[in-house]
């Protein structure tokens, strides 16, 4: 796991409940939440899940505690529902955990489940909202747990290991880096940077029985090390970051099969001679702009997308304001930007011109330990 981690300098933020109940004040109108994942092993890292909360209109963010009690939160998602939230426990015997949310701020840890095994990376949740999936990176599986009624997980239903086709250049073994449910919720896609591949599969919903079925997998170019993808929201379409050669690919993706069609590498706008490693895209609710977080070139790439999503038309690159994107996410209004820029230990915020899609800073980075991962609700 030390190749992911690439740590440096933390930042103080707020206070810390070590308790694993992290008591805060509810933020007054107009501001909604944020959760902010970390390391919490490593020097300087944080000491649980960051509490936030931010302003839908100016892009402020204020410091209102720490989750403890949950280690290594490097990656979070949301219940649909909005009222529990999940973390991944980056560690050798990877866990996720269930945090049941209150709006007064007084959340609850739920418990953890072993995900099967190591170095857990990414998770997301069905859409139906019953059953969570994770990514272990370490060992190259993906992991399907239940969601009960409290919003509290069950035991692991299943664990794949990425076993085909063998690992790419300078790969010891598979690293599955992401999964995630097409916008259609018929196939389940994970994204393997050690094989080079994205797998899809179709999850066997029917009772409680959360098993994965391989259905068809989708290669890039050998050493490419794809990372995480974003799909259009017309569901045909894929966006694919590829780490270790610096490329963005657009894929076409067939919501009856599943399958998924690589097209040509594309530029991510960098800086030549300087070193980066592609991490997170996302797409705009109405599809017309894409973005990319560059790490070692520390800036957001702002793609066009056009035809329908068929194709990305780089337009500009944009300084971070911080060190090493490690992820970035849009608001759910669409108007914000976050990026977790994990060796400055910070948070940029972006305003987002929705006719345009340029990006303006909204003020100064906001501190936070190790930042890797920002979560607006």
């Amino acid at each position: 796991m030390n190749r992911r981690r690439f740590l440096g300098t933390g930042l103080a933020v707020a206070t810390v409940a070590t308790t694993g109940v992290a008591t805060a004040a509810p933020g007054p109108r107009g501001r909604r939440p944020l959760f902010l994942g970390t390391y919490t092993s490593q020097p300087g890292g944080g000491k649980g899940i960051g509490l936030a909360t931010y302003d839908e209109e100016t892009g402020a963010v204020t410091g209102v505690g720490t989750l403890g009690g949950v280690p290594d939160p490097s990656y979070l998602a949301a219940h649909p529902s909005g009222r529990t939230l999940y973390a991944v426990n980056e560690r050798e015997q990877g866990g996720v955990t269930a945090i049941a949310l209150s709006p007064d701020g007084d959340h609850r840890v739920l418990g953890t489940r072993g995900t099967g095994g190591a170095g857990p990376c990414h998770l997301s949740v069905h859409p139906g909202g019953r059953w969570l999936l994770s990514a272990n990176y370490t060992s190259g599986s993906v992991a399907v747990h239940p969601v009960e009624a409290s919003g509290a997980l069950g035991e692991r239903t299943d664990l794949v290991t990425h076993s085909t086709p063998p690992p790419g250049p300078g790969q010891q073994g598979p690293h599955a880096h992401q999964i995630v449910t097409a916008p259609d919720g018929r196939y389940v896609l994970a994204v393997d940077l050690g094989t080079d591949t994205v797998y899809t599969y179709r999850l066997d919903t029917k009772a409680g029985k959360g098993k994965l079925s391989r259905v068809s997998y989708a290669t890039v170019r050998p050493g490419a090390g794809p990372r995480h993808l974003a799909f259009h929201p017309s569901g045909r379409f894929a966006y694919v970051a590829c780490e270790l050669d610096n490329t963005v690919v657009v894929c076409g993706y067939d919501p009856e099969t599943g399958r998924l069609s690589p097209g040509e590498p594309q530029s991510t706008g960098t800086r030549p001679g300087v070193t980066s490693y592609p991490a997170q895209p996302v797409v705009t609710a109405d599809g017309s702009f894409a973005f990319l977080a560059n790490r070692g070139d520390n800036s957001l790439t702002r793609y066009a997308v056009e035809r329908a999503g068929a194709r990305l038309r780089l337009l500009d690159t944009v300084p971070v304001g911080g060190d090493f994107p490690r992820h970035i996410a849009l608001a759910p209004s669409g108007r914000l930007l976050f990026a977790a820029n994990q060796r400055s230990g910070s948070v940029s915020v972006f305003r987002v011109d929705g006719r345009t899609g340029e990006l303006a800073l909204a003020g100064k980075p906001f501190g936070a330990p190790t930042a890797v991962c920002a979560l607006p609700l």
